[in-house]
């Protein structure tokens, strides 16, 4: 049987035991394995999967291993002298060496324990990246930027300032918000409840989807929803403003008043291209 099997059992055993994994040594080893399994990106909370109608497959038993660590985990103080945190012993802060490749800028950057970062990534203080997360080669975490609980984020991604990338960690089953590669996610921006957002699409400032949210595609005349089985989802390349829809019933309609409407208004071509050759230079 392979490790990944092994482990699994493993996992789902302790996690099924409930309080009685509590300062058991076996359900502790369990659990550090599976978080230096994400560290290093053998394992994923979620995983790219061509055959599945998402294109992606969730692994729950990863997502029931990391909450194995909180529940198994006691309250101890971490840190030096000028920076003191106080979270579970499962989960301290990562620590980066000069071989790992990452840039950990000074000035408030945190990376949790039980994430994968890959080699080319930069992190811009102050920001955050949360257990689970896996954020691959030459992206940029710029300032203020969060990426959630077991969010997917692609190759060479630049999430701008103040962009916030949901977690989703319970139910288990859910898919996490995924940003596939060579995105663009505007600063302010938000993305949340296993959005996914395709390949090279660009998401304006201000920018915010949710599994409520509808999108309109003023290039194609369609309308993306969530469904009960599957996530929003954003096409591949498309260029997505904040927009507003009027409301038409009602006191929201004798008020005047507009709901939010995320709008696709194109899709990339040359010129969005050239304008964002600036990305690569501040890599």
């Amino acid at each position: 049987m392979d490790l990944k099997g092994t482990l699994q059992e493993r996992i789902e055993n302790w996690f099924a035991q409930g309080a009685t994994a509590i300062g058991n040594a076996e359900a502790e080893a369990a659990f550090f394995e599976l978080r230096t399994a994400l560290e290093t990106g053998q394992l994923r909370a979620a995983e790219p999967d061509a055959s599945l109608p998402l294109g992606w497959k969730v692994n729950a038993w990863v997502k029931r291993g990391i909450l194995l660590g909180f529940r198994i985990g006691t309250m101890i103080e971490m840190g030096g002298d000028t920076l003191r945190f106080i979270d579970k012993h499962t989960y301290p802060v990562r620590r980066f060496v000069v071989a790992d490749g990452v840039r950990v800028v000074p000035g408030g950057v945190s990376v949790r324990s039980g994430a994968y970062v890959a080699k080319g990534v930069a992190v811009i203080p102050p920001s955050y990246v949360n257990v689970g997360a896996y954020v691959d080669e030459g992206t940029m975490v710029d300032s203020h930027a969060l990426v959630g609980s077991c969010a997917q984020i692609g190759k060479r991604v630049h999430l701008s300032a103040a962009a916030q990338i949901g977690g989703v960690l319970e139910p288990v089953n859910a898919s996490p918000v995924i940003i596939e590669d060579d995105c663009l996610i505007g600063g302010n921006t938000g993305v949340f409840e296993g959005t996914v957002v395709r390949k090279r699409a660009v998401l304006a400032a201000g920018t915010v989807l949710t599994r409520g949210t509808p999108v309109y595609d003023l290039v194609k005349g369609e309308i993306y929803k969530a469904t009960e089985d599957m996530p929003l989802i954003i096409p591949e390349g498309a260029v997505v403003v904040p927009g507003s829809r009027s409301v038409t019933k009602g006191k929201g309609a004798e008020w005047g008043l507009s709901l939010a409407a995320p709008v696709i208004v194109k899709y990339r071509d040359e010129k969005t291209e050239l304008s964002l050759v600036l990305e690569d230079i501040l890599r």
